[in-house]
């Protein structure tokens, strides 16, 4: 396997593309497996034909048995090298141009209602834990925000007085998103809690900390929202994503535009947003049955 060649192509990522560290990681891993299977094959990847990567994708789907999401994202990964061979002109013409990668079928993200996310923003909370974890749920809400900015906010990232915070999403990219009354007067409890709680002790700049002072955890983040959903009594499992498709599905179906939402989503295509327009058309056939006269 080209160690070289490999290490070439995760510096294109991150440095011409600027995807985020997990993304070259994974797509870097994928590639390297499809190396080994050209090395295993004795084919050179500069030389490979359409038909040999056909070969590689039935390789993945019939005989590695992978779920078809896995398969996609290796072929992507795949396409991404060839765009990235044909860049450094070490080949004339890409032979992924017309492989199709596994067809994937189109899962609508789930929500949560109005009623539970109101049942949960209004469970009580007194301790330190339990007042961050709220104002947790509050701000994916509010500003629809990933987990990994989320837990990148530092204090300097947060606009109080004109009510926005400042999200650093997939590939370092910067977006604004502005937040409501609401989230406002929970963030100010929130930061009042936390000067408190770490009265005249050295603690690091991001918003959310855990009780030694230190930036909040992914899982910590996990297991706070499930067992507040337990205790709130929500039917599904609570996770962060699951707030950032809420915030999606509660504007769109608010009246919002796609664009404003991709804006706020900080999504770089529009088809990634689509998705939530088929949320939108389920609960207009809800209100269509409930309201027609012969719903």
């Amino acid at each position: 396997m080209d160690r070289v060649l490999l290490e070439d192509f995760a510096n294109h990522l991150s440095f011409e593309r600027q995807l985020s560290r997990n993304t070259v990681a994974s797509y870097t891993a994928d590639v390297a497996h499809f190396l080994e299977y050209c090395v295993a094959n004795e084919i050179r990847p500069e030389d490979a034909s359409a038909h040999f990567i056909e070969q590689y994708n039935y390789q993945l789907l019939g005989i590695e048995h992978l779920a078809p999401t896995s398969a996609f994202r290796k072929m992507e990964a795949v396409k991404s090298f060839y765009k990235f061979l044909m860049i450094e002109e070490k080949i004339q013409d890409d032979p992924t141009r017309f492989v199709k990668s596994p067809k994937l079928a189109q899962k609508i993200p789930t929500q949560l209602s109005r009623e539970e996310m109101q049942r949960l923003l209004s469970f009580p909370a007194e301790k330190f834990d339990e007042i961050r974890t709220l104002t947790i749920i509050e701000l994916l809400y509010a500003a629809g925000l990933r987990v990994s900015e989320l837990l990148g906010l530092r204090l300097e990232n947060i606009n109080i007085e004109e009510g926005w915070v400042l999200a650093f999403g997939k590939g370092g990219k910067q977006r604004f998103v502005p937040i409501h009354p609401a989230c406002i007067e929970r963030l100010k409890t929130y930061l009042a809690t936390r000067a408190a709680h770490f009265a005249n002790r050295e603690v690091d700049s991001e918003v959310f900390l855990n009780n030694r002072g230190k930036k909040l955890s992914r899982v910590t983040v996990w297991k706070d929202l499930a067992a507040l959903g337990r205790k709130a009594n929500i039917s599904q499992p609570l996770h962060p994503h699951l707030f950032r498709h809420t915030f999606a599905s509660h504007l769109l179906q608010g009246g919002a535009d796609l664009r404003s939402l991709q804006e706020m989503l900080g999504h770089a295509n529009l088809t990634t947003t689509q998705i939530y327009t088929h949320l939108d058309v389920s609960d207009l056939k809800n209100k269509h049955k409930k309201y027609h006269p012969r719903g």
